[in-house]
């Protein structure tokens, strides 16, 4: 009975150390994306180009399409679109129209924004396409002209298709491009409600309303998909753009929404002071025990291999992710429902505490001294118990901006990347940096 005990107590304590070094296990189906619109700066990024199915936001291009329609004169608002019985024969979310009956396209446009109807969205398609899947070859040619090469359409709505892909960086180019080139019809994305005969129909993008500023777009799911939603907001005369992917639910995908964007708003400004040097993006793979940055690193920025770099670009505007402009996601509220996968812990993920070495972790820059040295000492009571060797540094940099760097070092570079991982899991923004440059 003692030895029973004794090895009851010692896979007891297995566990809980296991708990405790291994980092949050990844949600397959995450992805996230902030963009600055008017700079272009990409102020988070998480799995960014991984690739995603889009959901209902496949909508968003079927409504591209109407409007460049209603533009060129191919559409006009009260034209009557018939319903095929394909069309009606589409799963929910839908109108529950009729094969035989007609809607206009104006309240097509509305039921699409408001109620995201899919048997509409084949409406559209038919009368835009003659049929449902050469819609989807328009719509894969018009994601090719707008610079997303890695998006795939085959329906107009979004319903499953294993062929229908995109990523996180292209939804938000398609969102970007539809305000930009749309200015006329954006107001349209902001409808929390609308009444088609006599039935009224609330919005699913609760985001609008209920966060400060925020005037569309769109939401999606499917069961491969996850909760979608890419949302726009205004704050002090900036406007931020952000696709979130994959959430376990709509109320933490709009609870991490809301996160993303109350810090982008932050960094944004800070970024404006020259208050706070940006870092290297960890979020794509902080959950993986891998890096893909390169083995050897310059001290600051850390820029990304160039198969990273190249993205959001669009006739209009060149959305690029500026290297060092990226961090680490933090607080996610949907990273506490990631434990559910798979995965099983590796001892690649835990740390040694053998430290010594030419390399170290860079957790803020700031025009104070204090504050780097505050935040320094934060980091290093972190991860004390894990790498007690070592040692903390506030330099001066001169440059166009005094500012202060907060590090870690006398580190290991694996040791460094490990804790650049912990420290985004305890919602700290960092950057491995290699200190004997």
């Amino acid at each position: 009975m003692r030895w029973r005990h004794t090895v009851m107590a010692l896979t007891l304590f297995t566990c809980l150390g296991m708990l405790v070094a291994t980092p949050a296990l990844a949600n397959p189906r995450y992805a996230a994306i902030v963009v600055d619109v008017e700079s272009g700066q990409v102020l988070h990024a998480a799995n960014a180009d991984a690739t995603r199915y889009p959901a209902s936001l496949t909508k968003m291009m079927t409504l591209y399409l109407v409007f460049e329609a209603l533009e060129n004169g191919s559409l006009t608002w009260r034209q009557s679109l018939p319903v095929s019985t394909h069309a009606a024969s589409m799963p929910a979310s839908k109108l529950y129209i009729k094969a035989g009956s007609s809607i206009a396209v104006e309240d097509a446009v509305k039921i699409l924004v408001v109620r995201s109807a899919n048997d509409v969205a084949v409406v559209i398609a038919e009368a835009l396409g003659g049929n449902e899947a050469n819609f989807g070859r328009m719509m894969t040619a018009k994601a090719r002209e707008l610079g997303m090469p890695a998006t795939r359409f085959r329906n107009a709505s979004g319903l499953p298709d294993s062929g229908q892909t995109t990523t996180a960086r292209e939804m938000a180019t398609l969102s970007i491009r539809l305000m930009q080139d749309f200015p006329q019809h954006y107001h349209l994305f902001s409808t929390k409600s609308f009444t088609y005969k006599g039935k009224t129909h609330k919005s699913h993008n609760r985001l609008v309303g209920s966060y400060p500023g925020a005037d569309g777009l769109k939401t999606g799911f499917i069961r491969a998909s996850g909760f979608n939603v890419a949302t726009s907001a205004v704050r002090d005369g900036r406007r931020l753009l952000s696709v979130v992917m994959g959430g376990f639910t709509a109320q933490s995908r709009d609870a991490h929404m809301a996160e993303l964007l109350d810090r982008g708003f932050v960094r944004a400004s800070l970024y404006d002071r020259g208050d706070w040097i940006a870092q290297a993006d960890f979020s794509g793979d902080v959950m993986s025990g891998t890096s893909h940055l390169p083995a050897s690193a310059p001290s600051t920025p850390v820029s990304e291999p160039s198969s990273m770099v190249a993205s959001l670009d669009s006739s209009a505007t060149t959305y690029t992710r500026r290297p060092g402009v990226e961090q680490g996601s933090a607080d996610d509220p949907i990273r506490e429902l990631i434990t559910r996968t798979s995965h099983s812990f590796s001892p690649v993920d835990t740390f040694s505490t053998q430290t010594g070495g030419d390399w170290g972790v860079q957790v803020g820059a700031f025009s104070s001294a204090d504050q780097a040295r505050t935040l320094a000492n934060r980091a290093a009571d972190r991860l004390a118990f894990q790498m007690s060797g070592a040692r903390i540094t506030v330099a001066e940099h001169q440059g166009d901006h005094k500012v202060f760097r907060a590090r870690l070092v006398n580190l290991q570079e694996s040791q460094a990347y490990d804790a650049c991982r912990s420290l985004v899991q305890e919602g700290m923004d960092c950057m491995v940096v290699n200190a004997g440059l």
